[in-house]
């Protein structure tokens, strides 16, 4: 029977050990990345109402968060534009308590 090899830690910036956490938070502390998330929430959106809905960030710079979150497996490209997959859906069920918690710590000072 043939051994398995371990793969390779990922390469994440500020850490050594790859480590999934250190590799997602490093993904979503891109910039653009969590706001293209967000986003593509409630439905699939081309390239161009993807970027309008981000404020007219740079294409260039959109295209290659695009393309990080495809090869995650967080967003697809489909006839219809890009969309969230299951996996991407299941990363911004996350952020819900995440979200609550923000906006009660948002108010704080008011």
């Amino acid at each position: 029977m043939a051994k398995q090899v371990p793969s390779a830690p990922r390469s994440v910036r500020g850490s050594r050990s790859g480590r999934p956490i250190m590799a997602l938070l490093d993904l979503l502390g891109r910039r653009w990345t969590l706001r293209i998330v967000w986003e593509l929430r409630e439905s699939t959106l081309t390239s161009r109402a993807l970027r309008t809905a981000c404020d007219e960030a740079s294409p260039t710079i959109l295209q290659t968060r695009l393309s990080e979150l495809r090869e995650a497996g967080f967003v697809e490209l489909t006839d219809a534009g890009y969309r969230l997959t299951g996996l991407g859906r299941e990363l911004l069920q996350t952020f819900t308590p995440l979200n609550r918690f923000a906006k009660r710590w948002g108010k704080r000072g008011s």
